[in-house]
């Protein structure tokens, strides 16, 4: 089973919908047992970083995702917000301090161009991944005006181009995140999501 986390800022339809026509058993929930118990974790995200740990922590949520990801090594996989709320710390509006399981910043566009960051991108793999297995450099859906700065680029595993190189996909260990959102990103999305939720269940993941 897989938790999807409610914290009153997340995607929570869209997602639970994509891993039930995968045919994933799923729950909502903001329940710290439920949390613990589940095979594996997402943390989607819409909205603003400093709002959305607020609300973390007024949900006695932060230790929980910690601990999960941390301690115990189950599947945890961020999605757009949730994905930068797993680094070390953003400018959005301010200073704030993010979850720390993964070292970087968070910083917002800068230049001459259209911004928030809306639309089809095509992903680029840095290296060969059990989540990128059987998925092709496809398009996927970005709506973002923030993006990551990994301290390691070894947790970097695609990119994609929009007046630059920009973080689309971290891992290491068991944490993940996609800045984009996989289950508005046709198949390219629902095999990257596949991909994770066979790693919670501890199924294989195909190759071809």
């Amino acid at each position: 089973m897989i938790a999807i986390i409610d914290y009153g800022v997340g995607n929570l339809y869209s997602v639970s919908q994509a891993l039930q026509r995968m045919g994933y058993e799923y729950t909502i929930t903001a329940d710290e047992e439920t949390i613990r118990a589940a095979d594996g974790v997402i943390l989607p995200g819409v909205g603003t970083f400093g709002d959305a740990m607020l609300e973390l922590k007024r949900r006695d949520l932060v230790d929980v995702i910690r601990d999960i990801a941390l301690c115990e090594g189950k599947p945890l996989l961020g999605i757009c917000l949730g994905m930068q709320l797993l680094f070390t710390s953003s400018d959005e509006h301010g200073y704030h301090q993010g979850l720390h399981l993964l070292s970087g910043h968070v910083k917002r566009f800068s230049g001459d161009f259209n911004i928030p960051h809306i639309g089809w991108n095509d992903l680029r793999f840095h290296s060969p991944h059990p989540l990128l297995k059987s998925v092709e450099e496809g398009a996927v859906y970005f709506v973002h005006s923030y993006h990551v700065f990994p301290d390691n680029p070894d947790d970097i595993l695609a990119v994609t181009d929009y007046y630059g190189d920009v973080t689309a996909i971290v891992g290491r260990n068991q944490i993940y995140g996609m800045q984009f959102h996989p289950e508005k990103s046709g198949d390219t999305g629902q095999r990257l999501l596949e991909n994770f939720a066979r790693l919670c269940c501890k199924t294989e993941v195909p190759i071809g």
